[in-house]
């Protein structure tokens, strides 16, 4: 049964009126489970340049390895949580198993004394991201009208942001509270993915998906999914951007470094991008289900090239930092949820999950190339030359991106 965010009347059926048309309880709940998960990940990537380059003292390079790792490690094993998902047809579980493993990765962080340790706790937790998200966003198209996919991906990614800006305000006032408090931030952090586990746990139903008659999903049928033409330019397209997708922690760096305001104050970014996102993702999501996703998802990596251009310095003061943290929140409402809502619209009902895993894992394999790319770049050609250095490959390959987008969207 579908019910209404706001209320329990049920969902219309027909086209007429789909952009009101409800949303079902199963995407709030993990909505909810993935904002408290938010707040405890996003009080550890709020610190985290902080703690690795001060507490730590790891070179510029050193942490490029270590958001290349953040950003990328779950390549591994996304499309391995995705097709489990769907061979067993029991995306809850494998989910379970996922957020379970990134939980203990956060308590796993207070003895962290070296690069190397908080590289391989890093690692535990983007795996557990790996496993997750594909069995989840499963759940989510599984339990949504198909004609409002993009608003329903929109809803949950709305809660998840929700998270994503507590998380930093949480952070900033720990650090306000106890200075070099990062032993707390990580203590609060493990608690609050606990709450968001259990929800899952207890709360989410248990949606099998798979197929009660016919062929049942197979390592075959997948790799002739990844094949299918019109999933290929998919993946094809967000391979080729997300490697010229520089980590939020290296722009904040740079922003910190360039109008050298206090340290305190550096969670707080990641909270700005948040506020974007969070009042952009159901809108996006909207206008994706009826322009076309990949035409959203082509629009939101122009803003982030706007987001280089401030990052870079175009302008200083306040105005470079808002104009940086908005434009980077527009790419994210344009891009995560809806890449999402494209992949399982291009793939079949019983191998959703492993069609949205296949587009995660081009964008979370190029991050991670991004960051070692990001980090050595600015190691050894310093800071200014390697933004630009990214900005303009990138603003050279969107035109290209474009014309498989377009080739899409007519097929």
């Amino acid at each position: 049964m579908y019910v209404s965010v706001r209320g329990t009347r049920p969902a219309r059926t027909g086209s007429a009126g789909s952009g009101r048309r409800a949303v079902s309880a199963t995407v709030v709940l993990l909505g909810l489970t993935s904002l408290f998960t938010d707040i405890s990940s996003e009080m550890v990537v709020a610190v985290l340049p902080l703690f690795a380059t001060s507490v730590l003292a790891l070179s510029p390079l050193a942490f490029g390895i270590i958001d290349g790792i953040y950003q990328g490690v779950s390549t591994l094993v996304r499309v391995g949580g995705g097709m489990t998902a769907d061979l067993t047809g029991r995306p809850k579980a494998v989910a379970v198993a996922g957020y379970g493993l990134s939980a203990g990765a956060k308590l796993a962080l207070l003895p962290v004394s070296s690069g190397v340790a908080l590289g391989a706790i890093v690692a535990t937790d983007r795996v557990g991201k790996g496993i997750r998200t594909a069995p989840r966003d499963a759940l989510i198209a599984a339990s949504s009208d198909q004609a409002v996919l993009g608003k329903a991906f929109g809803v949950h990614r709305t809660l998840d942001t929700a998270g994503a800006l507590a998380g930093p305000l949480i952070a900033f006032a720990l650090l306000a509270a106890i200075p070099n408090g990062y032993d707390t931030v990580f203590l609060v952090s493990f608690a609050a993915a606990v709450v968001g586990l259990a929800i899952l746990v207890f709360l989410v139903p248990n949606l099998r998906t798979a197929p009660a008659e016919g062929p049942r999903p197979s390592v075959r049928s997948v790799v002739r999914l990844a094949a299918a033409p019109r999933l290929r330019r998919l993946l094809v397209v967000a391979g080729l951007l997300s490697m010229l997708t520089i980590g939020d922690g290296f722009l904040y760096l740079a922003l910190q470094r360039r109008e050298d305001f206090a340290v305190k104050y550096f969670p707080l970014l990641f909270a700005g991008t948040a506020i974007t996102y969070l009042m952009l993702a159901i809108p996006f999501g909207r206008l994706a289900d009826r322009y076309g996703r990949l035409n959203v998802f082509f629009a939101g990596h122009i803003a982030l090239l706007g987001a280089y251009g401030f990052a870079f310095g175009v302008t200083t003061g306040l105005v470079s930092v808002v104009g940086c943290l908005a434009l980077l929140g527009g790419y994210y409402a344009a891009t995560d949820g809806v890449l999402a809502a494209a992949a399982a619209g291009l793939s079949p009902p019983q191998l959703r999950g492993s069609g949205i895993a296949l587009a995660q894992t081009m964008v979370a394999a190029g991050k991670l190339v991004a960051g070692i790319a990001f980090g050595a770049a600015w190691s050894w050609y310093g800071r200014d030359a390697a933004l630009i250095g990214f900005a303009t490959v990138l603003a050279l390959s969107l035109p290209v991106a474009a014309l498989l987008v377009a080739r899409s969207e007519r097929s």
